[in-house]
């Protein structure tokens, strides 16, 4: 049976440079995904490909 599924959302606020922002604003236009999106998926392949070593 098909079960629709809605993760967990938490809503916080980040300061990111101005320089950041637009450069994100224009790839994710660019590949037609949301700038949260595309937020999202920068941090979860940072933080999957993080040396863990120091």
């Amino acid at each position: 049976m098909f079960k629709v599924e809605k993760p967990e959302m938490i809503n916080k606020t980040f300061r990111l440079p101005a320089k950041l922002v637009q450069e994100l604003q224009i790839i994710a236009q660019e590949q037609g995904v949301s700038l949260n999106n595309l937020v999202q998926q920068c941090c979860e392949y940072a933080l999957k490909h993080l040396d863990k070593e120091d």
